[in-house]
């Protein structure tokens, strides 16, 4: 004879476990087919700021290294993490430039200054919609080649909300 604890069908028993399961995959980002941001680290998060924009560790011809993050080919980088720059997702091409669905998702994160790297060559160009949507949000633009935008990305990121775009190749 079963109890009252006990009569609880197998399904139930089931959804209990498969509840843990998600739980603990969540805790540790392993769920399959979703995009999980992971968690910032304790040196991304400061008490009187919140959360500070990551450092950039190297940069070279199809890499980018941030860290407590990850490495990239191309990288949107913003107070609190990054993740890939994916072109595809907005449009963005070397012409006409970098979009406005771009910047605002680095806006969003809760930027007040952005870098927008052009390349190592110099090629991606900045869309006039972009800079003007940054103009219209009184937001401090800084458009560089990609080695001199990671400087100065990093030089800004311990003073101020800083985000960036940054594009690794020509």
């Amino acid at each position: 004879m079963l109890t009252g604890r006990d009569q609880r069908s197998g399904a139930a028993h089931r959804a209990d476990e498969d509840q843990r399961i998600a739980a603990r995959k969540l805790e540790t980002n392993e769920l399959v087919g979703l995009q999980i941001m992971p968690r910032p680290s304790k040196s991304l998060v400061n008490a009187e700021r919140g959360y500070l924009s990551p450092r950039i560790a190297t940069l070279a011809w199809g890499r980018i290294e941030v860290d407590g993050v990850g490495t990239f080919r191309d990288a949107k980088v913003f107070p609190g993490g990054a993740r890939a720059w994916n072109w595809n997702e907005t449009g963005t091409a070397h012409q006409p430039g970098i979009q406005p669905a771009d910047v605002t998702e680095l806006l969003d994160h809760g930027a007040t200054t952005i870098v927008l790297s052009q390349g190592m060559l110099n090629r991606l160009r900045v869309c006039p919609q972009t800079l003007r949507l940054l103009a219209d949000r009184r937001v401090r633009t800084h458009v560089l080649p990609t080695q001199e935008a990671v400087t100065l990305y990093n030089r800004l990121r311990d003073r101020e909300p800083v985000a960036g775009l940054f594009h690794t190749t020509c």
